[in-house]
């Protein structure tokens, strides 16, 4: 099995786990109620979706 001749510097290491880490997900408001949703989604307090119903929401009591 082939061995690596030298050790990767840790500069070296980190330049390449520099893209490892993790994005906190994105949110904007919905047109319709203005709640907060990902984008490309339903909303999911109103259920609308480019201006049309899509699901159906039940209310919670």
């Amino acid at each position: 099995m082939p061995n690596p001749k030298r050790k990767h510097s840790k500069s070296r290491t980190g330049n390449r786990r520099a893209h490892d880490s993790l994005d906190a997900p994105t949110f904007g408001p919905c047109p319709n109620c203005g709640a907060p949703r990902r984008p490309h989604r339903v909303c999911p307090k109103c259920g609308f979706y480019k201006g049309r119903a899509v699901i159906e929401v039940k209310e919670k009591a």
